[in-house]
C-alpha cells in the first residue's frame, strides 16, 4: 500500500532514518525519495532549502522528542531517581537496544559536523546537564553529577556505536544496566567517578 504523506511532519521521521543510516553525504535525495516515497519535486515543496533544511528538520524532531521525554523528565521537581530510571527506559526504547544509531552522533562524526554544530553541542550539552540535575536531586554531589553525566553521555553513545559495530544489543543492554545502577545509587556514582 502507498503511503500517504500530506504534510511536512509526515516526512520528517522518514527522512532522519536516511540521516542515521546514510550520514549527511551520504543521504542522496533518491536514497530520501525512496525512503518517503516522494519524488524531488514534492521533496522541494516541503523542504525548499534541500537537504540542508532536511537535515535540520530530522536534527528537530529528534531534538523535540528528548527534550519531551528525556530533558524534561530529567529536569521535572520528581524524584530524581524516578527521573533518572525512566531516562534508561526511554534511552533503551530509543535506540533500540543498540539497533539504531543516534542521529545527532552520526552529525557530529560526519563530515558535515561545522553546518551542524550549534545542534550537535546543544543536544549534547542539553542532555549533560538535564542528566546532572537529576543526579543531584537523587542526592550526588555537584561535582561527582558533573562528571557522571558526562561519563553517562560518553558510555551511552559508546555502547551505541559498539552494539552496532558487532551487531549485539547485549553490549547497549549491559552497559544501560550498568549506567542506571551506577547513576542510582550513591556508592555507584562515586565508584564510576
Amino acid at each position: 500500500m502507498a503511503r500517504t504523506i500530506r504534510e511536512r511532519a509526515d516526512v520528517v521521521p522518514l527522512i532522519a532514518e536516511v540521516f542515521r543510516e546514510h550520514g549527511y553525504e551520504g543521504a542522496s535525495l533518491t536514497l530520501i525519495g525512496r525512503r518517503t516515497g516522494l519524488g524531488k519535486g514534492s521533496l522541494y515543496h516541503f523542504f525548499p532549502g534541500g537537504k540542508e533544511e532536511m537535515a535540520e528538520a530530522a536534527l528537530e524532531h529528534v531534538s523535540t522528542w528528548f527534550e519531551e521525554e528525556i530533558f524534561r523528565p530529567l529536569e521535572a521537581p520528581a524524584e530524581g531517581v524516578v527521573a533518572l530510571t525512566r531516562m534508561f527506559d526511554a534511552v533503551t526504547d530509543y535506540f533500540h537496544s543498540g539497533r539504531r544509531a543516534c542521529l545527532v552522533g552520526v552529525f557530529a562524526l560526519d563530515s558535515s559536523r561545522d553546518l551542524f554544530a550549534v545542534a550537535v553541542s546543544g543536544y549534547f550539552r542539553r542532555w549533560i546537564t538535564a542528566l546532572q540535575a537529576a543526579l543531584e536531586r537523587s542526592g550526588v554531589a555537584t561535582p561527582q553529577a558533573a562528571r557522571l553525566a558526562r561519563a553517562v553521555i560518553g558510555d551511552i553513545q559508546g555502547a551505541i556505536v559498539l552494539s552496532r559495530a558487532l551487531d549485539d544489543t547485549g553490549i547497549f543492554k549491559a552497559a544501560m544496566e550498568r549506567l542506571r545502577t551506577a547513576c542510582t545509587s550513591a556508592a555507584g556514582a562515586r565508584q564510576i567517578c
